[in-house]
């Protein structure tokens, strides 16, 4: 398997990283299989496993924890904070107060005295990003944390992150996590260009779309009956839902044609972009991680990127509905626009 250097942090990583969101009750609730599964991962060579405090409220965490036993200076440990953890609005975003006792929490599940990749899941419009970037600083020079990053920052508050650093000393974001597939394309206008003009590492997750790319029926699949909300991405009803699964029949017949399944296909299609350090594979169970990890070597000729580009053009979201793609807070929060 290729590998590339994150960003600055020096670290070289794998073109495949795994991620964990489907290990425990939010996906497969068997904690030795999803063991087994990071363990045959780390096998085929993937050295980046990228999961986050609220998995499963933190299952995700101690699953990937006792999976790396005896193996663990063999891998990049990243993990994410900030995302709400309950009703208490203490217990989530970028505060100095939260910041230390969620890293405490993280590495006590995780069973480890560092984290090689500490990421923002979200950013937090009331806290001030110079407080945030403080507070992770002292991490790193403790030791607790290697470097740091942020997920589903918008370009200018990737830029706006950056600017602080330098500006009050701090550490800076090394790594970007947006979502990017074929069918989530708007990134491509000004994140990752933005990614790329800061030297930041990328890590992309979703390449299959939450199963639109999967190869199999989505609207059947785990994902589009796990909750209300997810439910929308799969209701043909739907203008946008149902312009994804034109699209995903042309992508299919367009992937036969190349002699691909079309998950490779997919997942080949975002590492193709020279901005994009790994791809983040999530498998829910080890024969979708046999599939996906079987074309961890694919590579897209310009002529089949071309073609791509004739069913999604660069830098389109199929369906600006998909629950994932969030809105800025300043439109979702009405505390942010009212008096």
């Amino acid at each position: 398997m290729k590998h590339r250097i994150l960003g600055g942090t020096g670290f070289s990583v794998s073109s495949y990283a795994l991620g964990t969101m489907m290990f425990g009750a939010m996906g497969n609730t068997d904690q030795d299989e999803s063991v087994r599964m990071i363990q045959t991962a780390l096998d085929a060579g993937i050295n980046l496993v990228d999961t986050a405090d609220v998995y499963s409220a933190g299952e995700s965490e101690v699953i990937v924890g006792k999976a790396l036993k005896g193996r663990r200076d063999d891998v990049v440990l990243a993990t994410k904070f900030g995302w709400p953890w309950g009703d208490d609005p203490n217990r989530r975003g970028g505060s100095t107060r939260w910041i230390h006792r969620a890293v405490e929490d993280s590495l006590r599940r995780l069973d480890t005295d560092r984290i090689d990749l500490y990421q923002m899941h979200r950013p937090d419009p009331y806290t001030d990003i110079d407080e945030t970037l403080g507070a992770l600083s002292d991490l790193v020079r403790t030791g607790k944390v290697r470097a740091i990053g942020g997920s589903f920052f918008a370009p200018e508050e990737i830029a706006e992150a950056q600017w602080t650093a330098e500006r009050r000393g701090h550490h800076r974001f090394r790594t970007e996590q947006p979502p990017y597939s074929i069918l989530t394309r708007g990134v491509e206008n000004r994140v990752l260009p933005t990614a790329q003009r800061y030297g930041m590492g990328v890590l992309t997750f979703g390449p299959l779309n939450s199963g639109w790319l999967s190869g199999s029926d989505p609207t059947t699949g785990y994902r589009s009956s796990y909750s209300a909300a997810a439910a929308k991405m799969f209701d043909l009803s739907q203008p946008g839902v149902r312009a994804k699964a034109d699209a995903v029949q042309k992508l299919t017949a367009l992937a036969a044609d190349a002699g691909l399944p079309l998950p490779q296909l997919a997942t080949a299609f975002v590492r193709a972009h020279p901005a994009v350090t790994a791809v983040l594979i999530g498998p829910r169970r080890p024969e979708h991680l046999a599939d996906l990890l079987a074309g961890a070597d694919v590579e897209l000729s310009d002529d089949l990127l071309d073609r791509i580009d004739d069913i999604v053009p660069p830098g389109t979201d199929v369906n600006p509905g998909d629950f994932f793609i969030d809105p800025t807070p300043p439109i979702t929060d009405k505390r942010l626009r009212r008096r």
